[in-house]
């Protein structure tokens, strides 16, 4: 498999073949590090890391994939660069991609991303936008195989608003990969038809299921995998929250749904989870809402059923496997 150059843009990109194979370099890359085995294979490379959204996950894999792989880093923050402000997304990418051998973006619309990619002459590689979040989905697949042992026909249950990168990119993951995906919400939050339709098509050649249900009940009866994520996006008003809280409080994961889904079902979130009042934004949510818990009770993220931090870890060995394989 040669994916030397290509961009990782977004899963509707890759087949399920090139996936497959991201995913076992990411194993064997993950096995290496365990056992302390050097894998410093590319020591004269260096990547650009651009950040227009700030992120704990993101940023750390990177950083450390980059070192394990020999590479140097730079790190671009939200105020580090000009790009989108004093200089153009096309001449961003120009002037990085002389410098450096691969480019990741994690920020606002995906046309960005694919701004960059074009005039790149280097990989350029999605960190997350609005719209895709293709690097967290091969961390998802994996921690999904590695839980179950296969992915084909595993059924993911996803409650919450779907219509944004995590909920359309695992749409898309499990489509990809022949698996059976329900988007559980009020309607409204659903994905696009367009992308509804395109994942539908792809379903067609590989197997998958793609159904969308506003029943928790009935939708999570005997679900492989809960997952969810925050309601409200990094780069959205906080005036949106009373409206968020009201539609898709029905579609907390809790006790009762893990329950629902069976004792061989597992949770998962890409992080950060307000699950408790341990940070600033969670007591200023309850202080203001009355909540003690949103999208996932305490209970089902600190359970014996929770992978995030399996999940969470695995985001540098995929990503590492992203950088290794296209540069």
């Amino acid at each position: 498999m040669n994916l030397h150059g290509r961009d990782f843009l977004k899963l509707l990109d890759f087949t399920p073949e090139e996936i497959e194979y991201l995913l076992d370099l990411a194993a064997d890359f993950k096995d290496k590090k365990q056992k302390g085995i050097p894998h410093n294979e590319y020591p004269t490379k260096n990547v650009a890391l651009i950040f227009e959204k700030t992120s704990t996950r993101t940023r750390c894999s990177f950083e450390v994939a980059a070192h394990d792989l020999g590479m140097g880093s730079t790190y671009l923050e939200p105020t580090g660069s000009q790009i989108g402000h004093k200089e153009s997304i096309a001449d961003t990418a120009r002037v990085l991609a002389s410098m450096y051998d691969g480019i990741e973006y994690r920020g606002f619309d995906q046309e960005i991303v694919e701004t960059l990619a074009r005039y790149s002459k280097v990989p350029v590689w999605n960190g997350l936008t609005n719209e895709f979040h293709p690097t967290q989905m091969l961390a998802d697949l994996l921690t999904i195989r590695e839980h179950f042992g296969y992915l084909k026909g595993i059924h993911l249950c996803y409650l919450g608003d779907a219509r944004y990168n995590t909920g359309n990119s695992l749409m898309v993951a499990c489509a990809k990969m022949g698996m059976h995906f329900t988007a559980v919400s009020n309607k409204k939050y659903f994905p696009s038809e367009d992308l509804i339709n395109t994942c539908k098509d792809i379903a067609k050649e590989t197997g998958a299921v793609i159904d969308f249900s506003e029943d928790v009940m009935a939708a999570t009866k005997g679900a492989d995998v809960i997952a969810t994520d925050i309601w409200v996006s990094m780069g959205e008003p906080e005036e949106v929250w009373e409206e968020r809280i009201k539609d898709l409080s029905p579609y907390a994961v809790n006790s009762k749904v893990m329950a629902n889904a069976g004792d061989k079902a597992v949770f998962m979130h890409c992080l950060p989870s307000y699950h408790d009042l341990n940070t600033k934004m969670g007591q200023k949510i309850k202080d203001k809402y009355g909540l003690d818990e949103m999208e996932v009770t305490d209970e089902v993220f600190e359970s014996k059923q929770s992978l995030v931090f399996q999940e969470a870890e695995n985001r540098m060995h995929t990503i590492k496997a992203v950088m290794y394989a296209t540069i």
